[in-house]
């Protein structure tokens, strides 16, 4: 028999918060989701600590009641930090950005704005560099457009059998996360900022990476919470910028880098996507979305141009198909100017 909505909220009205109020009414569970007896939602609160014995009670309460999975992510408001304790003569550090627990380097792919095939080129780059025996994480923190679990064609609910720590996925030699394991793939997440910011949070410190070489960060496009969020928290070595050629991504390209100028994150270099057309009835080459101009912006930071990857058809097939064309089509040109790219980065030591 499978479960329904109205039973699993009448079996969370029977886990009590710290404050006495059971879950439900005390308006704790959000993004409630139950299909297939698999029961997943989000509780949000001020801090995790004191929720952590109701987490556990409820997936034990929710298994107990027939729900095949269950999948409970707490995500936490930021609090502003209390100030020093000076009559106990204590030092009070500021908090700063710190290293994620068995992860050697972090690798931001971000672009000024959507559609410039970013979250593709962070997909390849993490197959390429697995194919280069590098051990690679991704972490897809598009929390509104999660698109790595069909890149990468993961499928699947993370567990935590602790109630702390959650297991990631995995897939071509990519141990993978994302919101979007966690949600329909029409289900929308209407979070506010704190929300979001909680999340990404638990992402990259409750997640059970293991022993990783690089961790690949997919950020949405902008400027916003997630962005500012993750370089004051996180110790990135590094930021790629993917645009398109066409001066309105570069428009937005700049922004992005000078953002990432303010919050003192390095440009590793840039990347240009969809740099050139190349017909495959009568091999004419067009450059649908102009030419060049990720290589100026490049010469002018003084950084890098990593790639620059055509627009051709394969790319997109692969992508929607669920193995990215370095996985899929590893001896084409596509595919090696992915590899190229990933090789770069390690003679770099920046993977």
């Amino acid at each position: 028999m499978s479960l329904t909505r109205e039973a699993v909220l009448a079996c969370l009205k029977e886990i009590k918060a710290p404050s006495g109020v059971d879950l439900v009414e005390a308006g704790l569970v959000r993004a409630l989701n139950v299909d297939d007896n698999s029961v997943r939602f989000v509780m949000e609160v001020d801090s995790p600590d004191p929720f952590m014995a109701a987490k556990v009670e409820a997936e034990a309460a929710l298994a107990a009641l027939g729900a095949s999975a269950v999948s409970i992510v707490m995500t936490a408001h930021s609090k502003p930090t209390p100030p020093p304790d000076l009559k106990a003569g204590r030092k009070a550090e500021p908090a700063g950005p710190e290293k994620v627990p068995g992860v050697d380097r972090i690798i931001a792919i971000a672009s000024g704005k959507g559609g410039v095939g970013k979250s593709t080129v962070a997909a390849n780059l993490a197959c390429a560099l697995a194919a280069e025996g590098r051990r690679v994480g991704m972490l897809d923190a598009d929390v509104y457009g999660p698109s790595q679990p069909r890149m990468l064609g993961v499928s699947g609910r993370p567990q935590s059998p602790d109630g702390k720590l959650i297991l990631p996925l995995r897939n071509f030699g990519v141990t993978m996360m994302s919101i979007g394991l966690m949600t329909n793939d029409d289900q929308a997440v209407v979070w506010r900022g704190p929300m979001l910011m909680g999340a990404l949070q638990q992402m990259l410190t409750q997640v059970q990476w293991g022993a990783l070489d690089v961790l690949i960060v997919d950020l949405p496009p902008g400027t916003g919470d997630v962005q500012m969020t993750l370089a004051q928290k996180a110790q990135l070595d590094g930021a790629i910028i993917v645009s398109t050629p066409q001066d309105v991504a570069l428009l937005d390209a700049r922004k992005g880098i000078d953002m990432f100028n303010q919050m003192g994150t390095p440009i590793i270099g840039m990347i240009e996507n969809m740099s050139t057309h190349i017909c495959s009835a009568c091999g004419h080459e067009e450059h649908v979305f102009g030419h060049g101009g990720v290589k100026s912006e490049a010469e002018k930071l003084g950084v890098p141009l990593l790639a620059e990857i055509p627009l051709h058809l394969d790319i997109r097939l692969a992508a929607d198909g669920g193995a990215p064309i370095v996985v899929s089509k590893p001896e084409t040109a596509q595919a090696q100017a992915f590899r190229s790219v990933a090789k770069s980065l390690i003679e770099m030591g920046k993977a």
